[in-house]
């Protein structure tokens, strides 16, 4: 039976007793790397085991011997194979990879019920939802940890490598609508600048061809490392530390190693939030009512922000993005009622008067006369001036503190009135929505830290005014210098926010929480 199973045990025999002794190795297992070990990964072993326990050998895993297991058996059928160790989301990711579909009744009786679930109680199925693919297993062996067993057949492998694995995303590019040149672009420039260019000397055009060759080589392929960056799409992994890779398009397709990108700028760190608002955005953009396993959990500060309404609806009026007809009353109306005109009745009397007065003058009094008329007009007129200059700005300045204590809209609202402002400007196309954009967004997030740095400093603003209890006139004037920015800003947090309402109570908070709950199990 070890020999059929293709396992190594240390066997002692008790003649007496007629007992067998069997030692066998315990192993700590994790899936194969999706590319380096691309043929392994989406076939099953050749040689499972048919030992009770061993039903973990129908795929192919990277092992870890971490001890030894020791049975004393009379008979053949009593000798079980040692479960082995193996991460909850790595084993459901993994399965999930390869096609298998959640049951929600076993998940959600798992999260309820814990280590009572009934034994055969499935959590995955076959593609075809007939057949259980992963299932609770008896709990002997297992030493207080959830204790699995897997079944599968070659012929429920639905995906392959071109299929988006768990815990990615594909982040698409504004292809067609970049303005830099391509290499090839570049090389024709670079031919017409050579035919007008004088010839030179033959002597220095060879010693110099060398080093010229090698610049303008690296030079090409930094420009065509750039051009790839912006024109293909970026698939990125999210793990519980935020985002792990990204790669340009083209790595999960390719039988070629895959080509990541920078990412530094995005890691999360302790003094700057530019990763965790980026791995925020992520996950809540490759997230939907549809998806299964996420993997990044967003902060719940974050989830709490982009459900409050922290934007004064009077300044989105002032910035030009909303007409006040569309908001509630919050400005005081300023009427004159004549004012003006009764001060320009009054002026024009009080000159009429003056020029009869004059006209009974003498000549010598009337000239003094008609200069100190003239002089004191125009005094006059300068002090009106400077008075409906003052009246103005404290009626502008009373309508930008009562803007900022206006009624506070809600996040998506905002986002769908910035939306239909960066669309006036051509800033995005008409066609998008918010997802949509907000996927070009994170896409240039990962090629632009400067873009990156902007937004999230943006971001960092209207948390902090929404967490000390409103806006204040220094947050108004940031918004008003980065308008642009800050429309932007609200669509991230608006698809946030959707994401955490489309979830609560779906069978991916079941999944998540049970994955929570349970870092590691048996698997056997």
């Amino acid at each position: 039976m070890l020999r059929r199973s293709r396992l190594t045990a240390l066997t002692r025999s008790d003649v007496v007793n007629r007992v067998i002794e069997i030692e066998l190795p315990r192993y700590a297992v994790m899936p194969l790397d999706r590319f380096q070990n691309r043929s392994e990964y989406w076939t099953l072993s050749r040689h499972p085991s048919s030992i009770p326990g061993g039903s973990w050998t129908t795929f192919n895993w990277k092992t870890n011997a971490i001890g030894m297991k020791t049975q004393r058996v009379e008979y053949a059928d009593q000798v079980r194979q040692p479960q082995v160790e193996v991460a909850f989301d790595e084993l459901v990711s993994y399965l999930l990879d390869l096609g298998a579909v959640p049951d929600p009744h076993g998940w959600k009786l798992l999260r309820s019920t814990g280590l009572w679930a009934p034994v055969g109680c499935s959590l995955m199925m076959s593609p075809d939802g007939r057949e259980k693919a992963l299932y609770l297993a008896p709990l002997d062996d297992s030493d207080g940890h959830l204790s699995l067993a897997v079944a599968w057949s070659s012929s429920w492998i639905t995906r392959d490598h071109a299929h988006l694995p768990p815990y990615w995303v594909r982040l698409p590019a504004l292809a067609g609508k970049s303005s830099e040149l391509t290499p090839s672009d570049e090389k024709k420039d670079e031919k017409k600048d050579e035919k007008k260019a004088p010839d030179a000397d033959e002597d220095q055009i060879q010693s110099g061809s060398a080093s010229v060759a090698a610049s303008h080589d690296d030079a090409n392929s930094i420009e065509h490392q750039v051009h790839t960056n912006m024109t293909k799409d970026i698939t990125c992994e999210i793990s519980l530390s935020g985002l792990v890779t990204a790669l340009v398009e083209g790595g999960l397709h390719s039988n070629s190693t895959p080509e990541s990108l920078y990412i530094e700028h995005l890691r999360i760190q302790s003094r700057k939030s530019n990763g965790v608002w980026f791995a925020s955005a992520v996950t809540a953009y490759g997230t939907s009512s549809q998806t299964i396993l996420w993997n990044y959990k967003i902060p719940d500060d974050i989830l709490s922000f982009s459900r409050k309404e922290t934007v004064p609806c009077g300044v989105l009026v002032l910035l030009g993005m909303v007409d006040e007809s569309e908001t509630p009353e919050w400005a005081t109306k300023h009427h004159d009622y004549g004012a003006s005109l009764d001060l320009f009745t009054q002026r024009t009397r009080e000159s009429r008067q003056a020029m009869e007065a004059e006209a009974r003058m003498a000549p010598a009094q009337r000239e003094q006369a008609v200069r100190d008329r003239m002089r004191r007009e125009s005094e006059q007129r300068m002090q009106d001036m400077r008075d409906k200059m003052r009246t103005q700005q404290q009626q502008r300045d009373q309508r930008a503190m009562e803007a900022l204590q206006s009624p506070k809209w809600d996040t998506k609202l905002v986002a769908d009135y910035c939306l239909t402002w960066l669309k006036a400007r051509k800033i995005w196309d008409e066609s998008l929505s918010v997802k949509e954009v907000v996927g070009f967004m994170l896409h240039r997030m990962v090629r632009d830290g400067e873009f990156t740095s902007t937004i999230c400093k943006m971001l960092d603003t209207w948390k902090a005014w929404a967490d000390m209890g409103g806006m204040r006139k220094t947050d108004y004037q940031t918004i008003q210098e980065n308008q642009s920015t800050f429309a932007e800003a609200t669509l991230l947090i608006a698809l946030i926010k959707d994401t955490s309402d489309a979830l609560e109570g779906t069978l991916a908070m079941d999944l998540q929480e049970c994955l929570r709950m349970w870092h590691k199990v048996r698997l056997g």
